[in-house]
């Protein structure tokens, strides 16, 4: 490898499809490359992985009937635990978020958000400090016969906590404090886009909820004051209406906003005005693998990686900084992955 000093990359995926758990790899921050290192399977399916701060701690959702949640140190090259896997009291843990000292889950199988204290070590807590359960259903009795969490993260400026609601068509904004989280404001989306994951231009005024049952981006606007998110328009994710399976996954923002669109397996690029509140979709290319589940962007800005569950790789591209078109650049072998976080 060339181009700097090698930093770390880790990967999540899922061990009952035969992947190897969480893979630490490292990365080259002058070519965007990944090269694994090591991997440990000590906790079944880690679907989801956050970083803490200061990269010292990485935390695992354990994606499985009865839920888990996991602290690793990052250490050497493989993680290793920091005690055991705490229970969500929960179903299928999909998503995890740490703000202020305590980690969130996004619950999808039971419908709920469950937090859990955080100690100075970076160890979990023994059990979680509360659960905020939603409630609700949509129009597609397949998909939406309940309340499915998706995603839960915090607001730019980290006084609120946002979870995103496939089942409900929704998302709520809680006020967190004393380890628990308080219900503010529930907002409605269009009836059965079934939104999955958000993300917040940098600017701070406006959100990207990316809708999975329909392939659509819903652009909203954010009042940080009072927790007000808006919707103001909702745009396509492909070109054209899709001759298939076409499940989005994933929205990361930067100069452009890029989401990832399973079945279809490509990525697109969406331009930005210079608020963020228009969002035009302006190409979409192979996601250089079979049913991309995560999208992360390096914290240069200039690489864009994809995880390919199905074809059992993440593939990284190089970001024209003029168009944000990405162009891909290499690929490393990971069986059924699922997220990447890089460090």
């Amino acid at each position: 490898m060339g181009g700097g000093q090698a930093r770390r990359a880790y990967i999540g995926s899922f061990t009952h499809a035969g992947g190897p758990g969480i893979v630490t790899a490292s990365f080259d921050p002058g070519t965007g490359a990944l090269t694994a290192l090591g991997a440990t399977d000590v906790v079944a399916d880690p679907s989801y992985l956050a970083l803490s701060p200061d990269g010292g701690t990485l935390y695992a959702v354990s994606e499985t009937t009865d839920g888990a949640v996991a602290a690793f140190t990052t250490e050497g090259d493989t993680v290793r635990p920091l005690g055991a896997p705490v229970p969500v009291r929960a179903e299928a843990p999909t998503h995890l978020a740490l703000h202020d000292g305590h980690v969130h889950t996004a619950n999808y199988g039971s419908g709920s958000v469950t937090t859990v204290p955080v100690h100075a070590d970076g160890s979990l807590n023994s059990a979680p400090a509360g659960i905020v359960e939603h409630q609700g259903s949509g129009p597609d009795k397949g998909r939406q016969e309940g309340p499915h969490a998706h995603q839960v993260l915090p607001d730019p400026g980290g006084r609120w906590i946002l979870s995103v609601d496939l089942g409900t068509d929704s998302v709520r904004v809680c006020v967190p404090g004393d380890g628990a989280l308080t219900p503010r404001h529930e907002v409605a989306l269009r009836p059965g886009t079934g939104p999955r994951h958000l993300a917040f231009h940098p600017g701070g005024r406006v959100a990207y909820v990316l809708n999975e049952l329909t392939p659509t981006l819903t652009v909203c606007s954010w009042d940080p004051a009072d927790g007000t998110l808006r919707p103001l328009a909702e745009t396509p994710v492909l070109a054209a209406e899709p001759d298939g399976d076409a499940y989005p996954s994933e929205v990361v923002v930067g100069r452009f906003v890029w989401t990832a669109t399973r079945g279809a397996d490509v990525v697109s690029v969406f331009a930005l005005d210079d608020e963020g509140a228009t969002a035009r979709l302006t190409a979409s290319v192979a996601c250089g693998g079979v049913w991309p589940r995560d999208l992360a962007v390096d914290p240069s800005g200039r690489f864009l990686y994809a995880a390919n569950e199905r074809s059992g790789d993440v593939t990284w591209f190089a970001l024209d900084p003029e168009t944000g078109l990405p162009r891909r650049a290499g690929a490393l072998d990971v069986p059924a992955a699922s997220c990447v976080v890089c460090g």
